[in-house]
């Protein structure tokens, strides 16, 4: 029960450093947003870890795969970052939601792993959801959507190198280091963009940081109590503060394709979890 409660509780954090950011877009640059995510999430999550979590801390045995794996969520943001700075959080997030689907997808090549008629037919079910969602050819159709597929894409391919970390790198160190890859890569283009915030957007930016670490933090504790894989589906939690948060500050509300779309694409998602975890036991 722990472990989904904590679960849960970072799925309903994580939302409000989305909404900040497509706050703040209207004003500053969306990559000048995602480094600030990095930059403030390193500087409130590297205390918490060095005083808390000293000992679990122990260097990669895989570096370079820690630096792509930095880097493939570091393009996944910016393009999410895009996205919801042009189309509504709900239909972004969404899109992204494919990534379950794109791991299953590249397991057999990148993994070794053995997929099945079944699966492979949820996942192009799910991808016709994401075009229910997108509509290509009509009038809704934007590089926003494409950039928050994108984004589905990229965490599709981190999740598949978190896989392969999983037995070699502690997750706290794992956390860490995919910060700091963020922070350092996104410190080295952000002058081309940088605009002078003011004292109010400097505060959110840095509470942007407070959300991801507390979120970040909470989903940490709960793998303490329960497997990744066991608490994957409840990362769809994560759409309900979505909407709530985007309907308030925005007044933003699904349309009736985004909401079949979403049906689609998280059925396809839990059809495979079912899948995995039946061929597991």
């Amino acid at each position: 029960m722990k472990a989904i409660s904590y679960n849960l509780l970072a799925w309903a954090i994580l939302p409000f450093m989305d909404t900040i950011a497509k706050y703040l877009s209207s004003d500053l640059s969306f990559f000048q947003i995602t480094w600030a995510r990095y930059f403030f999430t390193v500087f409130f999550t590297l205390p918490i870890m060095f005083f808390f979590f000293r000992k679990y801390l122990t260097w990669t045995t895989q570096p370079r795969l820690q630096i792509f794996r930095g880097l493939t969520l570091l393009f996944a943001n910016v393009l999410f970052f895009y996205s919801i700075s042009v189309i509504s959080m709900a239909k972004a997030l969404t899109l992204a939601f494919v990534a379950p689907l794109v791991t299953t997808a590249l397991s057999p090549f990148l993994l070794g792993e053995q997929v099945g008629f079944r699966r492979w037919s949820a996942v192009l079910v799910g991808f016709a959801g994401s075009l229910i969602v997108i509509r290509p050819g009509f009038i809704d159709f934007n590089l926003a959507s494409i950039a928050a597929l994108g984004t589905g894409v990229l965490y599709g391919i981190y999740l598949i190198i978190t896989r392969k970390l999983h037995t070699s790198d502690n997750p706290l160190l794992t956390l860490l280091l995919t910060g700091v890859v963020g922070a350092v890569c996104g410190s080295l283009v952000v002058p081309v963009v940088w605009s002078n915030p003011s004292f109010n957007q400097w505060s959110l930016l840095a509470l942007m940081g407070v959300f991801a670490c507390v979120g970040h933090l909470f989903l940490i504790l709960s793998l303490k109590y329960a497997d990744a894989s066991k608490l994957a589906p409840f990362g769809y939690f994560e759409i309900i503060t979505n909407v709530i948060l985007g309907y308030y500050f925005f007044m933003d509300f699904p349309d009736l394709w985004t909401c079949l779309g979403f049906s689609i694409i998280v059925s396809s998602g839990l059809y495979i979890f079912i899948r995995e975890r039946s061929s597991n036991l």
